[in-house]
């Protein structure tokens, strides 16, 4: 009867304490109580808005350009669906928590629960079922926009096959009634031309001029501040009639991206300025970008053909032709390009004026034939003279080449006027690009190289004014050469998939779900996710690494701690502080540790077939910092290696050798053998040195020499005392041990010189022999017939044969 009334005296003072919890949150829950509401009708709003872009995808299949629209449309409806999943995030954890916090109603019949406890639980279980309910419908709505969006890509992919494979009649384009389309549109835009001057010339003079001041004021910043940045990466210098390889693609590539993009800066900051003062009207404005974008094309096309084909300077070719081909190209170059601009800038006049479809055809009938024959042409150049380096211009590539060239002209005699035009445009613009990309990859290349960028202009100004040296400059040489990669990539890979047909809204797209994340199976990478990771794990090394030296330098060293228990100490700092970096990186990037257990999984099979030795080496390092048999700076002896440990690490230990050579031992060898320490618990050992001396010797006085030798020498201790020790009666000489104790073991070769070279004095001075070492030599027995004359006609003294032995006599 005591422990049920016990029992239910506590469950009372419980549910007391949860119910002051709830009464304190019961205002914040007020305060929540229109959340789900809100977030409700919104979500019904994002319905009706996705349900409208659904229904208009019928009348836009035809058009790319609405497609696309409503696919941003839709991509911004998924941002906000994920806006609403999110706000329910906190409430549904605030729930969950405070029916943990509750428990579960009791069992037990005889135990009454206060009814404000029971209908708080049933009021957060209802509420969560409602967020769940939300939740699931926004998931639903969000599975319906991919869907959708999916149906939008799919449309895309055939209205472009579509726009490739459509046949028109070409015989229109030979009409009479097609060249007086033409006279008609081409007076028609005359006129436009002409009122817009007019209108300039009369209201918007000062603003024009002022403009295109400003502009061209931009441009030159911009081409002198290349020049000054890249110095003689810009320009080709007449006077190097040998220039490199790599510093041929370096001149090319920024002599041809410098002024191409100080060109581009001025047209665009021109229409800039123009729009923004008014000077361009509603039916000029598109006519003007259109033939600003030809302009900065055909440019750029013509700076990249003379930077390769250099026809003025044969040296910096980089490709082998002579002068007048290298000419006939750069023209050939440009003129292709020319054509291809002008017929996006007709296409442009034709949407404007709202031209028959007949002149439309015929337009880019004619300029799909012309850009199909100048490829054709350029692929018929043949480069007069033997060609040293291997150039586009062999038989495979000219092949190639003549190929791409005669496809549009097959395509447009069929009537597919639309692939001819794709094709043509894919040939110039997208091969001028990956052109300029490889130039652009091998001059960041170069830049990179030992001290190219320490010799250029910039480079050497910066020395000057910052006082950085040659290797500071290699490493912002490397630093530049990096980010003119990322330029290159920014920069060329989104104009290649806009020549492709693909849109900005669809690239930005791109970006935008690799940042905030793509699924890869069950596997969420999100590029922000990635950085913030590596950014953390970078910020905690680094900080377990000022940990470290703030431990060594503030901690360990004033307390007068020995090297190796320091360096032990750092070290599992160092390896505690990079585990933790790793783990938080790994949670910053997104990525549930959890799932990381069949990778712990695999690992532990590995381990199993083939990863033992790694295992126990990292298992055996761990126990050698733990345990501390020998630490860094102390002297061991590990088999045949002999030296001073320089580093533990959970792998292997790093021993100097007395011949200065580092022999790396696993530590599974040091952990399972015998190893000698020498200075294991303090520096402390004893030196023996053995000495011989001939049998006339007197031994008292012997000992006499050696003990004053030994106390003489300041390294060896007082306590103990030196000792010698009579070791044996040997053949020819009396054994003797000098024996003598340091506080410094590691001294042990210098004081061993030190008392060989005094006991070698002393006992010259005091007349005391130490005895060559001497062997007898025994000849086998012949008959004495045969010896008795060599006997008898040798001298005595060479009866007896004494040679000197190499090596001193074993004691």
């Amino acid at each position: 009867m005591v422990i049920p009334k016990i029992r239910r005296q506590v469950w009372n003072l419980m549910t007391s304490v949860l119910l002051v919890v709830v009464l304190l949150f019961c205002a914040a829950g007020a305060s929540r109580a229109d959340l789900i509401s809100d977030q409700r009708q919104l979500l019904t709003v994002l319905k009706v808005k996705a349900d409208g872009a659904s229904a208009k995808i019928p009348d836009a299949s035809g058009d790319d350009v609405k497609l696309v629209q409503i696919r941003t449309d839709l991509d911004g409806l998924v941002k906000s669906v994920l806006d609403v999943a999110v706000a329910f995030r906190p409430r549904l954890t605030e729930i969950n928590k405070r029916l943990t916090d509750l428990g579960p109603a009791p069992t037990d019949a005889g135990v009454a629960e206060p009814e404000e406890v029971v209908a708080e639980r049933k009021r957060l279980t209802s509420e969560k079922a409602a967020i769940n309910v939300a939740l699931g419908e926004t998931e639903d709505l969000s599975v319906a926009i991919s869907r959708t969006i999916d149906d939008i890509a799919e449309r895309r992919r055939n209205l472009f096959a579509a726009d490739l494979s459509k046949r028109v009649n070409v015989t229109s384009v030979f009409s009479t009634q097609t060249l007086d389309e033409a006279t008609v549109e081409a007076s028609s835009l005359g006129k436009i031309i002409t009122s817009w001057l007019s209108f300039v010339t009369r209201f918007k003079f000062k603003s024009m001029l002022g403009a295109s001041f400003f502009a061209l004021l931009c441009a030159a910043v911009m081409l002198i501040g290349g020049r000054r940045l890249f110095g003689s990466l810009f320009s080709a210098d007449a006077a190097i009639t040998e220039p490199s390889y790599l510093s041929r693609l370096s001149v090319a590539f920024w002599s041809t991206l410098i002024p191409s993009a100080s060109f581009a800066v001025f047209l665009a900051v021109t229409y800039f300025l123009f729009d923004y003062f008014k000077v361009l009207r509603t039916d000029i404005r598109e006519l003007i970008w259109s033939a600003f974008s030809m302009l900065a094309m055909v440019f750029f096309i013509y700076r990249l053909a003379h930077a390769v084909l250099s026809p003025s300077l044969r040296s910096w070719r980089l490709v082998h032709v002579e002068a007048k081909p290298a000419q006939f190209l750069v023209y050939l170059f440009t003129a292709t390009a020319f054509v291809t601009g002008l017929d996006g800038f007709l296409a442009v006049v034709n949407e404007t004026l709202g031209s028959p479809l007949s002149l439309t055809i015929a337009k880019s009938f004619g300029a799909t034939v012309l850009v199909g024959l100048l490829v054709v042409m350029i692929s018929l150049v043949r480069p007069s003279g033997k060609s040293v380096i291997k150039s586009p211009f062999d038989r495979v590539s000219r092949t190639i080449l003549f190929l791409l060239g005669l496809l549009p002209l097959v395509a447009v005699g069929f009537g597919y006027i639309g692939f001819a035009r794709f094709v043509t445009q894919q040939i110039v613009i997208t091969g001028a690009l990956i052109s300029t990309m490889y130039l652009g990859f091998q001059s960041a290349r170069s830049l990179q190289a030992e001290g190219a960028f320490a010799n250029s202009g910039f480079g050497q100004m910066m020395g000057q004014q910052f006082g950085f040296g040659e290797t500071a400059l290699d490493r912002i040489g490397v630093l530049i050469s990096l980010m003119v990669n990322l330029l290159v990539v920014a920069i060329g890979i989104p104009l290649i998939l806009l020549q492709w047909r693909f849109r900005w809204e669809d690239i930005s797209a791109w970006l935008y779900q690799g940042v905030n994340g793509f699924t890869v199976g069950s596997v969420t990478i999100s590029l922000v996710g990635v950085l913030t990771g590596i950014l953390a794990f970078a910020f905690i090394l680094l900080l377990t690494r000022w940990f470290q030296r703030w431990l060594d330098g503030n901690i360990l060293s004033r307390g007068k701690i020995d090297s190796g228990v320091r360096h032990s100490i750092k070290t599992a700092f160092g390896y505690a502080g990079m585990a933790i970096a790793g783990l938080i990186g790994i949670s910053a990037a997104g990525i549930d540790l959890s799932s990381l257990a069949l990778v712990a999984g695999a690992l532990s099979l590995g381990i199993g077939f083939g990863l033992q030795n790694i295992v126990s080496n990292f298992v055996s390092g761990l126990i050698l910092l733990a345990e501390r048999p020998f630490k860094v700076g102390d002297w061991i002896e590990a088999g045949t290696t002999a030296g001073f440990v320089k580093k533990i690490s959970v792998r292997a230990t790093e021993v100097e050798t007395f011949h200065r050579q580092t022999v790396i031992l696993p530590n599974s060898v040091l952990i399972n053998a015998a190893v000698g320490n020498w200075t294991h618990r303090n520096k402390l050992g004893r030196v023996d040195i053995p000495l011989g001396v001939a049998y006339t010797t007197d031994p008292t006085r012997l000992q006499e020499i050696l003990l004053e030798i030994a106390r003489a020498h300041p390294l060896v201790l007082k306590t103990p005392e030196p000792f010698v020790f009579f070791k044996a009666f040997g053949n020819v000489t009396l054994d003797f041990e000098l024996r003598v104790h340091l506080g410094d073991i590691t001294q042990i070769t210098a004081v061993q010189n030190d008392l060989r070279f005094a006991i070698f004095r002393r006992l010259k001075e005091a007349g005391i022999e130490i005895p060559f070492p001497r062997d007898n030599i025994t000849f086998p027995p012949k008959p004495v017939d045969s010896v008795a004359p060599q006997v008898a006609s040798m001298p005595i003294d060479a009866a007896v044969v004494s040679t000197q032995k190499l090596k001193p006599v074993k004691s």
